[in-house]
């Protein structure tokens, strides 16, 4: 657990207290101090004083917000300030909740219970998913952040998606979370999408989180990978193709034109149109529609 309060008497009762309660405890003067501190050791909840000189609390949590080992962490703001509006920005900047001062350390206790077996329920959740190598993760739909993510989850990302930043969901991704966001809180079912990478496919389904508040818009993507390597290794030794014409074909089977099989393979279509001239010759057949059937009853069988 880590406070963080620029005044030295605020951190003494609230040490003293989560001490005798069983807490181990971390403390910090300063929004530099803190964010150095959780890098080093994540807490499993941060009592955050919202007004200090330098780094203020809410920029301290906005930061700690940002980075993928503190993103899930809950941060319980302490603060004089009652005022809607710097409520509001707590909230804003990632506060789960907050108590006014002069803090009183029974509120501030049964409060950080109450986070704190929240807190440990998801990530057990996480790790489970993690250890059973379920590709997961939550995305902000306001920023587009991925709030946490299962390590299956983050290799498929960087797969799929080139140069990404490591707490940001790609862009053609939120966009598709947006639309399917629009869809289910007017009742209907979500839509799932399909992106292809060369012979792989990524297949996304978006499921809201139930525990989280509407004006959050965290959102749950489970992804899954549907490889066609084997369906091509397959028709390399059935039918004697190259690896190329083998893709060719699988891009045929899934209604592409050879400007568009060219543009995926970084071929000219006259190129493309050669290599589905062997095709051809190869499965014995004479247009697109023969040779998409004779390789679909091959796969299947």
């Amino acid at each position: 657990m880590l406070i963080v309060d620029d005044v030295p008497d605020n951190l003494a009762v609230l040490h003293d207290a989560l001490d005798e309660s069983g807490y181990t405890v971390l403390v910090a003067t300063s929004g530099e101090a803190a964010l150095t501190l959780a890098a080093k050791a994540p807490p499993d909840i941060v009592l955050l004083d919202a007004v200090m000189p330098g780094l203020s609390g809410f920029e301290v949590a906005r930061r700690l917000k940002a980075q993928p080992a503190t993103a899930a962490v809950p941060i319980i703001f302490m603060t004089g300030l009652t005022e809607t509006e710097h409520v509001l920005e707590g909230f804003g900047a990632g506060g789960a909740d907050y108590v006014t001062k002069p803090i009183r350390p029974r509120e501030v206790l049964a409060r950080i219970a109450a986070h704190l077996g929240n807190a440990r329920s998801q990530r057990q959740a996480r790790q489970a998913l993690d250890a059973f190598g379920h590709a997961t993760l939550v995305v902000r739909e306001r920023d587009g952040r991925r709030i946490w993510q299962t390590a299956l989850a983050r290799d498929l990302l960087s797969r799929y998606f080139s140069e990404l930043p490591d707490h940001q969901a790609p862009a053609e991704l939120m966009a598709w979370v947006g639309r399917q966001a629009i869809r289910q809180r007017a009742g209907a079912d979500a839509q799932t999408i399909t992106l292809s990478r060369g012979a792989g496919r990524l297949t996304c389904s978006l499921h809201p989180l139930e525990d989280a508040a509407p004006s959050e818009g965290q959102w749950l993507i489970v992804l899954r990978e549907a490889s066609e390597a084997a369906m091509l290794a397959a028709w390399v030794q059935a039918f004697g193709l190259t690896t190329r014409e083998a893709e060719v074909l699988y891009w045929v089977i899934q209604g592409k034109t050879n400007r568009d099989i060219g543009d995926i393979l970084g071929a000219s279509p006259a190129t493309v149109k050669k290599h589905l001239e062997r095709v051809f010759s190869k499965l014995e057949v004479e247009t697109r529609t023969a040779a998409a059937s004779l390789a679909m009853s091959r796969a299947r069988g």
